[in-house]
């Protein structure tokens, strides 16, 4: 069983919770972005429910169990907590934040201050769930010194009905708990351009112009698979922020910067650290081709990539017949580096050559090739 505890960390105070705080714990739990990752909590969350909490509170600490109060500068700033140990002593961590606290580096020095109290209880292990789309509980995570162990499919139905995904994360008391900042920073200002094109984070409602960009016959015939379902693409989607946070690839809407329109996809993928490499991909819906927007596009995506991450080398494949794809990474500063012979297999069952291409940190490309 876990001893009641009071802890402190910077500005932050961690203390069992009380009745001064049911204002705050109701209005923090009717919030919408706290309703949407924890679909348990009731909805509209009044008053008696958050006094009833505090009853639930109690139990945890009587079953073995933690929950604290995140109080900062004296004022309700969320709350943590900790399930009791399981027969080999390990619990799971969780939190919520109140919406006048967020951004400011609560969640992770309250789940950071808990978890190295946990160890000094003699827990030797602390897990920690993170909705797929809960890109700020996925970031906590990594700050506090947690690593990412696997994802649990379908493991939650969401508020509207839907299953969605889990990421597992843990640490031990072994680890040494230091943050793991991802190898894939944040656009600043959520997205890139130029004027022309406009690259953002792929969203559920591109799925359906995804969907029809990978059906047309010119992108199909140099496609590697089948044509995804509306489902696995709207899938794909909803993966994006979690793949980007874990610093494993970048999936990027193309759009027109004039209209706003969804003109193509990019892609940062095959991330390998250990290498300094990674692997451009591509598409474009046919309407919107013979203007550059692709060669743009590749442009702007490979040369913030050399300017904000340890990238040396950034690679791309191409169908030896693909000769609009050749002409475009030739513009965005590409040179052909070997041939893989015979590695694609294509729609009539026969194998294609891969011509590949590379672009290095070391070589940066002519502003001549854009044009």
């Amino acid at each position: 069983m876990l001893p009641r505890a009071v802890l402190s960390t910077g500005s932050l105070v961690l203390r069992a919770p009380e009745e001064a705080d049911v204002e705050a714990m109701t209005a923090t739990c009717g919030d919408p972005v706290t309703a949407r990752f924890l679909p348990v909590l009731p909805t509209p969350y009044t008053e008696q429910d958050a006094r009833d909490h505090l009853a639930v509170a109690a139990r945890t600490w009587e079953e073995g169990g933690a929950e604290f109060t995140v109080a900062e500068n004296g004022a309700y700033a969320g709350a943590v907590r900790v399930s009791p140990p399981d027969r080999w002593g390990a619990v799971e961590i969780g939190y919520l934040v109140a919406p006048w606290a967020r951004g400011k580096g609560v969640a992770t020095a309250a789940v950071r201050a808990v978890t190295q109290w946990l160890f000094d209880q003699g827990v030797h292990r602390v897990e920690l769930k993170a909705e797929v789309e809960n890109l700020s509980s996925l970031r906590v995570a990594l700050k506090a010194g947690f690593r990412e162990e696997g994802r649990l499919r379908d493991a939650r139905e969401t508020r509207d009905g839907r299953l969605t995904d889990l990421v597992l994360f843990g640490r031990l008391a072994l680890d040494a708990g230091e943050e793991a900042p991802s190898y894939l920073p944040p656009f600043e200002g959520g997205e890139l351009t130029d004027g022309v094109v406009r690259l953002t984070p792929m969203e559920v409602g591109d799925a359906r112009d995804f969907q029809r960009m990978m059906a047309e016959a010119s992108t199909v015939v140099y496609a590697v698979g089948p044509v995804a379902t509306l489902e696995e693409i709207e899938r794909r989607c909803r993966n994006t922020g979690y793949w980007w946070v874990t610093g494993q690839r970048i999936e990027l809407a193309i759009r027109d910067a004039a209209s706003g329109a969804f003109a193509g996809h990019v892609q940062l993928m095959q991330v390998t650290p250990v290498m300094g490499q990674a692997m451009v991909g591509y598409s474009l819906l046919e309407e919107f081709r013979g203007r550059g927007l692709m060669t743009r596009s590749v442009r702007l995506l490979v040369d913030w990539a050399f300017a904000h991450t340890p990238l040396h080398r950034v690679t791309a494949g191409t169908n030896a017949a693909n000769e609009a794809s050749h002409a475009v990474l030739r513009r965005a500063g590409f040179e052909k580096e070997c041939v893989h012979r015979e590695l694609f297999l294509t729609r009539d069952g026969t194998r294609a050559d891969d011509v590949h291409w590379v672009r290095l940190r070391s070589r940066p490309a002519s502003p001549a090739l854009a044009r």
